[in-house]
């Protein structure tokens, strides 16, 4: 009997879609691999496998086999998605283009050789960033550069303002994604895109303000208020925006530090001077990985005009970004857990890391519904 390897749904995907992976028609408990690979837009080639055995029946089923090595090991049914790794040394996996697939191929390898067993099934998957019907809207308005995405049907929808991190540019896989759930998501640039700043020294609120306005003002999104997604930079962004500007409801922070990171922050006559970074004191290990990144003490921040009434300092602390007395929920956690339960009530934060990412230092701010600290303290 010959292999055969069904993903489904069959065919094609969203990328954020959990995919079914099962072999049928294996020799009972015949060792296999199972290898997946898609290549960038730039060509790159990303990777995965992992070894498996056959049930008692010849089948292998992704949701209910444990993986016995390779790339991840356990009960990992979207793994050989998950652990693809680049060929190329510190090569991230970015979609530029959202309205084209990544393509992702499949292999049955017989044996757990992951170059040399002979191939038995294979099958390819298309990895979409717009469900059918999302529709994808370039916004130049004003100085606001950004694309705005809408679901198939009519709306109104809730709307969010979608922020990435360093390097600039306008991403919009995250946004695209979101709007087939049913949001109205504007992926905003905010430099180094089009005729915006070529680098972030600077970050004027007014250029969000007006970015904010846009959306809140658009005949397909549902107001008064609309809510942020930010991570790392785009996080730190989305902070100072709720602290600072009337309109924003909600902010889901992943990853983003609580003061300004090595660029002031303007809104009107107020600015809040940056966290720097002692670069002198970074040292780099023979793979090329930054080992620490020290960061100026806070004591070094002062405010240069007046003070927001949404930030708040202490001697020892300089400048924090916070949005506790404003109207604004925030949901704010790093990469390796995600609160499960929704902020009630007066407007609370949890952050870690703290000052920005790999940050150990616990710091607590005036107002005391304001929490960093470190993950061992917390209870779930």
């Amino acid at each position: 009997m010959e292999a055969t390897l069904s993903v489904e749904p069959a065919g094609r995907s969203c990328w954020d879609e959990p995919l079914s992976i099962a072999v049928r028609g294996l020799a009972p408990e015949q060792p296999v691999t199972l290898r997946s690979a898609l290549r960038d837009e730039k060509g790159a080639l990303f990777r995965a496998h992992a070894r498996y055995r056959a049930d008692a029946g010849g089948e292998l089923d992704l949701a209910r086999a444990p993986a016995l090595g390779g790339s991840f090991s356990g009960l990992e049914p979207m793994g050989l998605l998950w652990a693809m790794e680049p060929d190329r040394p510190f090569w991230r996996l970015v979609k530029r283009d959202v309205q084209t697939p990544f393509v992702v191929e499949l292999e049955v390898l017989d044996g757990h050789e992951p170059d040399g067993g002979q191939r038995l099934a294979r099958a390819v998957h298309e990895r979409h960033f717009m469900a059918p019907g999302v529709r994808r809207v370039p916004v130049r308005e004003g100085r606001v550069r950004a694309t705005l995405f809408l679901p198939p049907e009519s709306g109104p929808f809730p709307g969010i303002i979608d922020l990435l991190g360093v390097g600039g540019g306008l991403l919009e896989y995250r946004a695209s994604l979101l709007a087939g759930k049913g949001f109205a998501v504007m992926a905003l640039a905010y430099y180094n895109y089009d005729d915006l700043p070529k680098n972030m020294e600077a970050m004027r609120m007014e250029y969000f303000e007006e970015a904010m306005n846009y959306l809140r003002s658009h005949p397909e999104v549902k107001g008064p208020g609309i809510g942020l997604l930010g991570i790392s930079k785009g996080g730190e962004l989305g902070l100072a925006m709720a602290s600072f500007l009337k309109g924003i409801t909600a902010a889901v922070v992943i990853n983003g530090s609580v003061a300004a990171v090595g660029n002031t922050i303007y809104y009107k006559d107020e600015t809040i001077p940056p966290v720097t970074i002692l670069r002198n004191q970074v040292r780099t290990t023979t793979t090329g990985r930054a080992s620490s990144m020290p960061m100026r003490s806070p004591n070094a921040c002062r405010p240069t005009g007046r003070r927001s009434p949404r930030s708040s300092a202490t001697q020892q602390q300089g400048i924090i970004l916070s949005p506790l007395t404003s109207r604004c929920a925030v949901l704010a956690c790093t990469s390796w857990w995600v609160p499960t339960s929704p902020l009630e009530g007066s407007p609370s934060l949890t952050l870690w890391p703290s000052w920005m990412h790999g940050s150990n230092s616990r710091l607590s701010s005036t107002n005391t519904d304001f929490h960093v600290s470190n993950r061992s303290s917390w209870s779930i």
